[in-house]
């Protein structure tokens, strides 16, 4: 199956299936959700990388909850770069790094924020973490799913129902992907005021129990190697088969440019 990547204004290169790139950068998003929450408008934020193009291309109904989503970043500078090349102006904007400034708008507004995904431990010390760091924040729920949760089966409903009698405005999700993606797209169904931002593994770093690569490796845009070197038995077959699909990706980037050109 082919695989398409987009931007807002032009097409990385034709294929079956496409998921498009439809805001530039963080302050964009952000501003955007401050307008989306003003007006009390649902909104799902994806973070599209490497790793996500991977489960995207033998996932159709990861592929289906991506078209769906309101808006989709780059998270991931070879997304970046992919999307540059294609002469499309695209700027990193990683799901843990837009955490806080989202949360500084949730605690400004005073809006009820719920968290899904992740421990119950690591959650109660996220809520600690940033309720300090952010006076006049308002965590409404903390849900930690189970192990085999499904993002569309009855323990999604019953998730779901939780967030809509705790009046959640604002809903971060650290499950993973697909099933983060998957469920956004599937409770905004329901929860049409709401907001939900996949922040993959962003509430377990304010946590501490996980950390994160230090901010010379992220300046460095080598977070990915100090990832893969913290657990390379789990992650060192998901970087190669990312790697696999970048020459695919940076043609397909090469021949929109030419095209537009």
């Amino acid at each position: 199956m082919d695989w398409s990547l987009q931007t807002s204004s032009g097409q990385v290169r034709g294929g079956s299936s496409a998921v498009t790139l439809n805001t530039p950068s963080s302050d964009a998003l952000l501003n955007d959700i401050r307008r989306h929450l003003v007006r009390e408008r649902g909104f799902s934020v994806a973070t599209l990388n490497l790793d996500h193009v991977v489960k995207l291309r033998g996932h159709k109904e990861f592929r289906d909850a991506y078209a769906r989503h309101t808006h989709v970043v780059a998270d991931g500078n070879p997304i970046v770069w992919l999307a540059r090349l294609s002469g499309q102006p695209m700027h990193l904007a990683p799901g843990a790094d837009l955490l806080h400034p989202v949360i500084a708008i949730a605690a400004e507004m005073g809006l009820p924020v719920a968290f899904v995904g992740g421990t119950e431990a690591s959650l109660v010390e996220a809520a600690t973490r940033l309720e300090a760091e952010h006076p006049g924040l308002r965590i409404v729920a903390r849900i930690s799913p189970s192990m085999g949760f499904d993002p569309t089966g009855a323990e999604a409903e019953s998730v779901i129902d939780q967030l809509q009698e705790a009046g959640a405005q604002l809903c971060l999700l650290a499950l993973g992907a697909p099933r983060q993606e998957i469920f956004a797209a599937h409770a905004q169904e329901r929860l049409r005021r709401t907001g939900f931002l996949s922040i993959g593994a962003g509430l377990d770093f304010v946590s501490g129990h996980q950390r994160r690569a230090p901010r010379v490796m992220r300046a460095l845009k080598a977070e990915w190697l100090w990832r893969m070197a913290s657990n390379p038995r789990r992650l060192a077959g998901r970087y190669g088969r990312c790697f696999a699909v970048l020459p695919h990706l940076v043609v397909a980037a090469v021949r929109s440019r030419k095209v537009q050109s």
